[in-house]
């Protein structure tokens, strides 16, 4: 418990105790009016204060108002009727304010489980200078600095690792709880803590840019942004309020006028004005207005902790209703790196014609090359190469070891007029000629990620009617990822602007209530992820185009999270109907049962108190994934 939270509680304790020892004192007329005011105003002075406020701002009809007036009311009912009970009105403040706490509490749960979830703010940066390590606030750090992370540390910053290898934990970015092996050379994001050896970064942001920084202000500003379902409840309750508090007045003068104009009968204002305070308990809309942010804000705090960030309720909800997910192909379903999956060859040996292709394109930094020298698995002498020729388009030319080298694609092979053999693999394909001769080819491939397919077949489980991928890869390497995948609908050989393209055309087709959500990797799919109905950018640890770009960041790159955000959605936006209907049914049926004179004030109580309680109960699941 906070300190607030603590100041309440003993008031609570006071009041109760006040409330007790009052039985036993034998005090009748003003002494006991008196006695029973402290007490009162002990529990409720700041409802009070809060009610006068809101009357002074013209912004008079909220819970404070009613509660004001009702316990009020209560006191002038006891006084006018002689009957010294002041219980009620002291009773009705008593379980208000133990609903209060309990709201706070809950919040603050909330809060604070997100504030863990979301602890990677880093206090400190060791600075690397000629006098030794200097510990500064990270926002002082200047960008190429070298900064030194011990074990133990949260590393305050992003940049590259210049010295040393270490495991790191992700958790708090990813939700994944496998540590992560980093060495020299290797990128590295702040937020993630530094579990074993020591480290020497030097940073590539400033504080402000930086992971962190990103991640921080995107769940901070997120409950601004609010769903449907919250702005219903907003509108609903500036309507509502006012609604009932004229309703309550009615009823408290229009009864007794009827029976004393029109039936002869006695006014009995004492019995109306009371149901009439009855009827505003009951009204008081605290379990809604309440009870569905805080399920929203349950509902991001429970993504945040799977790696999920959601930017707001509104994409909460959006992403709830979704039945279409469009996904990028490289990157997103599969790894994004090439890897050499085949060597058929004429005469030269498998390790023969992978170091011919890998010293022939020894000078370039095309994934294609990169695969080819990774493939070859040594170190490249760049002196047994000269007289490299990169040909746009078709491949590359080089003399190694005085021999003539080519490798490229079929049309390379047809500009040197060489024969060369079709592959029946799938997969890129570098056909080589060694001093004029074909000497064979080299099938290169996107490795898929281990759970693409268990991820296409949780996305059906979830509800998702349709599933498509679009690809700017040539369509026998698409069709055959998409039937490997079980994805629907497969669109290949597309340009950027064509899969915005594409993007409209599903969006068109649709139904209007079904929502439509593209999964891409945040960088080169901006365009894209802007114009879907949901944008969602996975594996995005960094990427400062998917935190912009997206409505969804997922931090790691498992596309399995794709299902499980929309499981989270589902089942927040759920639990926000459960609480509408709840409260909204339990509201009218104890006003109805109020205004008949059914209900009396205890019973009041609970429609207000007890129902939020319970709804608030029924919000906090949401952080529960």
């Amino acid at each position: 418990m906070n300190k607030k939270q603590k100041k309440m509680l003993l008031r609570i304790l006071v009041t109760a105790f006040m409330l007790a020892a009052l039985q036993f004192i034998q005090a009748a007329g003003m002494l006991r009016l008196t006695l029973y005011l402290a007490v009162y105003l002990v529990i409720g002075y700041d409802i009070v204060k809060k009610a006068g406020k809101g009357i002074l701002n013209r912004q008079a009809f909220d819970e404070n108002f009613l509660m004001t007036v009702a316990t009020m009311g209560t006191f002038a009912l006891a006084i006018y009727s002689g009957s010294g009970d002041y219980n009620e009105a002291i009773a009705v403040m008593l379980f208000y304010q133990i609903g209060e706490l309990f709201q706070s509490y809950a919040v603050g749960k909330s809060r604070r489980n997100i504030s863990a979830l979301m602890d990677i703010r880093p206090d400190y940066a060791n600075v690397e200078q000629d006098r030794g390590l200097q510990r500064v606030s990270p926002d002082e750090v200047a960008v190429g600095s070298i900064i030194v992370v011990q074990p133990g540390e949260k590393v305050p910053l992003d940049g590259v690792v210049v010295e040393g290898a270490s495991t790191l934990n992700t958790s708090a970015l990813t939700g994944e709880s496998m540590p992560r092996d980093t060495r020299a050379g290797d990128e590295i994001i702040s937020g993630c803590i530094n579990m074993t050896g020591v480290l020497k970064i030097r940073t590539t942001k400033e504080f402000g840019e930086s992971t962190v920084s990103r991640i921080l202000e995107l769940v901070e500003n997120s409950s601004s942004r609010k769903s449907k379902s919250e702005d219903f409840i907003a509108k609903f309750a500036r309507v509502y309020t006012p609604a009932v508090c004229y309703s309550a007045l009615a009823l408290a003068f229009l009864p007794p006028a009827v029976r004393v104009l029109f039936m002869g009968q006695t006014a009995e204002w004492g019995v109306w004005i009371y149901r009439a305070l009855t009827f505003l308990v009951i009204s008081c809309p605290c379990a809604l207005v309440i009870s569905i942010p805080l399920s929203f804000f349950a509902g991001i705090g429970g993504a945040s902790k799977e790696g999920i960030l959601v930017k707001g309720s509104n994409y909460l909800e959006t992403l709830s209703r979704t039945k279409y997910v469009v996904f990028d192909k490289t990157g997103t379903l599969t790894q994004g790196v090439f890897e050499v999956s085949g060597v058929h060859h004429n005469e030269l040996e498998n390790a023969r014609l992978l170091e011919y292709a890998a010293l022939a394109e020894c000078a370039s930094s095309h994934p294609i090359s990169k695969s080819l020298k990774n493939a070859y698995g040594r170190e490249i002498d760049r002196s047994r190469v000269t007289d490299i020729e990169e040909i746009s388009g078709h491949g590359i030319m080089a003399r190694v070891d005085g021999i003539s080298v080519a490798a490229g694609n079929s049309k390379l092979m047809e500009k040197l007029h060489i024969p060369y053999r079709d592959c029946h693999c799938v997969g890129t394909i570098i056909h080589m000629a060694i001093d004029g001769e074909y000497a064979g080819h080299i099938v290169i491939s996107d490795i898929m990620k281990p759970d693409s397919r268990e991820a296409i077949a949780q996305l059906k489980k979830a509800g998702v009617e349709k599933t498509v991928m679009l690809t700017g890869d040539a369509k026998g390497v698409a069709d055959q990822a998409a039937s490997e995948l079980g994805i629907d609908e497969v669109y290949s050989e597309l340009l950027p602007a064509d899969k915005v393209s594409k993007v409209e055309e599903l969006l068109s087709g649709k139904p209007e209530k079904a929502k439509l959500a593209f999964v891409g990797d945040g960088i080169n799919d901006a365009p894209v992820l802007t114009r879907a109905d949901i944008g969602i950018a996975m594996g995005a640890m960094g990427s400062d185009a998917a935190i912009e770009a997206a409505d969804v960041v997922l931090m790691d790159d498992n596309p399995l999270q794709i299902a499980k955000a929309i499981k989270i959605s589902r089942k927040c936006l759920g639990i926000v109907h459960q609480n509408i209907v709840f409260a909204l049914v339990i509201k009218f049926a104890c006003l109805g049962l109020g205004a008949v004179g059914i209900a009396n004030m205890w019973f009041a109580i609970f429609a207000d108190v007890g129902v939020m309680i319970i709804a608030i109960i029924n919000a906090i699941r949401a952080l529960r994934v």
